[in-house]
């Protein structure tokens, strides 16, 4: 999730890069390193968290996955882990990751885009250490990239949204493809049950700010929404909707113990299964380097939590969507009609559905978007 801006203008190089999910590894990516032997135990792991571990939020997700694979190798004797939080993109991010390598961890995992290229850096220098780059795109022989399908759940988020409101107030961090992919999913799970539905979004130039995103979210608020989304990283949408009796979509996370009455639903991120199945792979010694952009169907993505303000047929409806999505019989970005941005251009023609590569360079704003993007 979290990306520095300084990174941004090469995000249009990843729809080159980027491929759809890759879960096999029966063959081995062009130019990867040869198979290695099994590792023996315990294999050291290692995670570095761009932002304080909480009890909800982007962090707390990647943290549930580290958990995840300590449950799957119970006792500690074949999987030791450890994780570094509140690391910041960049030089310090670098020196933290050449410090897990030299003490002896095998596979690091670092989720936060900015840290792709410290990651690249360091990986040059450690060949027989496997590394994951979690929101990145750049890969290496020892370095694999993942990511997931926000939008899915942003459109299913919409959907429940859509049935409860007509006005509804977006938190975002910057305006780049990951974030617009996001609103313009959401708007259209709204319109599409709610053909007046209207998003107002305010970007705060920042991933995690608490005090900033509150503002933001109160702002929104007295403007209109019913209902409020965000793409940020700490749960401060939410209890600010909470305090003020409005309804939110939480995002991570579900954020039912910190709202447990704005919640009408949570998009979370699945990570345990990916992390598990890529320390197993080396322990077995078939660990390849590659890209994975997981969604609804992969399990790295759903809508979960809802809260007590849905009605068990919304609820009904925006989980058959959930299953038409893991099906492939639905698409948040296929037009059934043109579809337009808030400019009034044709971004999707009628009977069309936007390729992997036009999503992850998404530079435009879906028609019900009441702003415009910054210059």
């Amino acid at each position: 999730m979290y990306k520095n801006l300084v990174a941004a203008p090469c995000l249009a190089l990843a729809a080159a890069l980027f491929s759809p999910p890759v879960f096999s590894q029966s063959a081995r990516p062009s130019g990867s390193a040869p198979t290695p032997a099994p590792v023996q135990a315990p294999l050291k792991v290692a995670f570095v968290y761009v932002a304080p571990l909480t009890d909800a939020g982007w962090v707390r997700q990647h943290e549930e996955g580290r958990l995840a694979v300590e449950a799957a190798f119970k006792g500690g004797s074949t999987v030791r882990t450890s994780y570094v939080e509140n690391v910041p993109e960049g030089a310090d991010a670098e020196r933290v990751i050449r410090d897990l390598a030299q003490q002896g961890n095998k596979i690091i995992f670092t989720p936060s885009f900015g840290y792709m290229e410290p990651t690249l850096r360091v990986a040059a220098e450690f060949p027989d250490v496997k590394f994951e780059s979690v929101t990145g795109y750049k890969t290496a022989p020892n370095v694999a990239a993942a990511n997931a399908r926000y939008y899915e759940g942003r459109y299913l988020a919409g959907v429940a949204a859509g049935r409860l409101a007509t006005q509804a107030g977006y938190v975002a961090g910057f305006p780049i493809p990951e974030v617009l992919q996001g609103i313009n999913a959401f708007t259209l799970g709204m319109r599409s049950v709610n053909p007046q539905a209207t998003v107002r979004v305010l970007f705060i130039s920042e991933w995690f700010n608490p005090p900033k995103e509150r503002e933001a979210a109160l702002s929104l608020l007295n403007q209109g929404a019913q209902v409020l989304a965000f793409h940020t990283g700490s749960p401060a949408v939410m209890t600010a909707a909470q305090e003020r009796g409005a309804m939110a979509v939480a995002y991570h996370s579900d954020m039912r113990k910190i709202a447990p009455d704005a919640q009408i639903i949570a998009v979370t991120h699945q990570w345990g299964d990916y992390y598990t199945r890529r320390v197993r792979a080396v322990l077995d010694g078939n660990w390849k380097s590659g890209t994975v952009w997981g969604g609804v169907k992969e399990g790295m993505i759903r809508v979960e939590g809802f809260g007590p303000k849905v009605p068990p047929p919304v609820r009904e409806e925006v989980l058959a969507r959930q299953r038409d999505i893991a099906a492939g019989r639905l698409h948040p970005f296929h037009a059934v009609a043109d579809v337009r941005d808030n400019a009034g251009q044709v971004v999707i023609a009628r009977g069309q559905t936007l390729s992997d590569a036009q999503i992850l360079g998404m530079d435009w704003l879906v028609e019900g978007v009441l702003t415009r993007l910054p210059k």
